[in-house]
């Protein structure tokens, strides 16, 4: 296990996955009111107007790392040499995709027929100058394993560019605001991670044997940029058809959705990503630790979602205000995606640290068309047309995708099962008791109070029907244990620029 013993390495996974954890819920916060904020400050042309432009720019910042990155971290071993060279390609990277998004900031003029896009192209391409230089440094602490460290660096960073985006909306700087934010983020993140690692890069060196890893990179890279198209050709076909008002409003409510189960899935993902890279020569110890990570994923994303669902109408009220009332049907219809989401994403953990980066790709190309043609569909009904096509689309998905990732690997079908039924079954029931008192007393209170009434309800009894009544307190109360007990043992002290 590369220098690192099966108790140290269960002691590193818990303390990193709760340090997460915390950190993302802490970001999740942040992010949240940074939202809530901004948009009872600006329009929904503001929002869609950046969001023209990084629908764009987010596909090439995929490149930005390359995928080298994962590689780095997935690799059993690796030398000083191979880490140098590749963080000499993506700072090359980042500079080409700098001056492509300058190339590119007249197209979007000339596609959208909006003026103010070239400005904004133009200083978000600042952000590919910088994160390319931090690609690596970041990739030696997840390696490690070093999750409080990154966990801090990135609410630092979400903190500081939340606060100066607020600053400047309040300022009246409309959607410049958001360009800052943008722009802000990554600079304070590789400035951080650069002192964190302790790591300095030397000169390429050619002949170190990097070609695996370009290729892993590669392959990474490839089904993250299919990936994305599939999962963002909606916000560019709905901002051309129906305007920056309508894509606003999409926008939004898609960010709303999906920010709890990202947040789950990163502070989990990337953790288990690690560990279970660590782990390809033990394949029992590598199903235990999967089913672990995945169940816990699980358990937390789906009364989320299913939160979202039933209370839909109230959450965009409280937290967005009625002038983006029109967001709620679209944010409820957007459910059931993120739902699925929720339960596909994590096996991506297990596709790419067992080397079956070539399998996610494949999926990803046949993914990519199907949930396309779904748009094409909704397209002439506007963003609830959209919304409504997307998710219909991921259900029908669903099945094989599992099916397909789980093929030829210790994981099977019924484990997966197993995972899902008892937090499928304890919230439908918890949902189903808050949904009752919703519809009897929602009424007669107002917004805020019906939304905190229907979430004590529905969380406390999701929490007591999966722990006592489905009997699933051992294996939370055991990570509990295990973490306080980590937590109190002595620190492990290693040098981090140590591949």
């Amino acid at each position: 296990m590369t220098g690192m013993g099966s108790s140290e390495l269960k002691r590193r996974t818990i303390r990193g996955g709760a340090a997460k954890l915390c950190g993302q819920a802490v970001n999740f916060a942040l992010r949240l009111g940074f939202m809530i904020v901004l948009v009872r400050l600006l329009s929904p042309h503001d929002f869609g107007l950046v969001a023209m432009v990084t629908v764009v720019t987010g596909i090439y910042g995929m490149f930005t790392s390359a995928g080298l990155s994962s590689a780095t971290v997935q690799k059993e071993h690796v030398t000083d040499a191979q880490i140098s060279t590749l963080f000499w390609i993506n700072v090359s990277i980042g500079v080409v995709f700098a001056l492509l998004c300058v190339a590119t900031a007249p197209v979007l003029v000339s596609f959208y027929r909006e003026p103010r896009l070239f400005w904004i192209a133009i200083a978000l391409a600042t952000g590919f100058l910088v994160t390319g230089a931090g690609v690596q440094h970041a990739a030696l602490l997840q390696r490690h394993l070093r999750y409080p460290v990154l966990t801090f660096i990135e609410t630092l960073s979400q903190s500081t560019s939340s606060a100066l985006g607020i600053t400047l909306a309040v300022l009246g700087y409309g959607y410049w605001s958001l360009v800052a934010a943008a722009v802000t983020s990554p600079a304070i993140t590789t400035a951080c991670v650069w002192l964190a690692a302790k790591w300095r890069p030397g000169r390429p060196d050619w002949s170190a044997d990097i070609r695996s890893m370009l290729l892993y990179g590669g392959t990474i890279t490839l089904n993250g940029l299919v990936v994305y198209i599939g999962y963002n050709l909606e916000k560019v076909l709905l901002g051309r058809v129906w305007g920056a008002d309508v894509l606003g409003l999409y926008g939004r409510a898609y960010q709303l959705i999906s920010v709890p189960t990202d947040y789950l899935n990163g502070a989990i993902g990337g953790v288990a990503f690690s560990a279970l890279s660590r782990l390809q020569g033990d394949p029992a110890t590598f199903k235990r630790y999967f089913l672990r990570g995945y169940g816990l994923a699980i358990s937390m994303t789906l009364p989320v979602t299913i939160f979202c669902v039933v209370f839909a109408d109230e959450i965009i009220l409280v937290l967005f205000g009625q002038a983006w009332a029109a967001a709620a049907p679209i944010f409820r219809l957007l459910a059931p995606t993120v739902l699925i989401f929720g339960i596909i994403n994590p096996l991506a953990w297990l596709l790419l640290s067992i080397g079956l980066q070539g399998r996610s790709l494949r999926i990803a190309l046949v993914i990519a068309p199907l949930v396309m043609s779904a748009y094409l569909m909704g397209l002439p009904y506007g963003p609830t047309g959209v919304a409504a096509a997307y998710s219909a689309a991921m259900m029908l998905w669903v099945v094989p995708h599992v099916l397909w990732c789980l093929k030829g690997t210790t994981i099977s079908i019924l484990d997966v099962a197993r995972c899902l039924l008892r937090p499928f079954l304890a919230g439908v029931a918890a949902s189903a008791a808050a949904m009752a008192v919703h519809l009897s007393a929602g009424s007669h209170l107002p917004p805020i109070a019906d939304l905190a009434l229907g979430g004590a309800i529905m969380f406390s009894l999701y929490a007591g029907i999966l722990l006592f009544v489905l009997g699933e307190k051992d294996v939370y109360f055991e990570l509990v244990r295990t973490l306080l007990k980590s937590s109190a043992g002595p620190a492990t002290h290693e040098r981090p620029v140590v591949p």
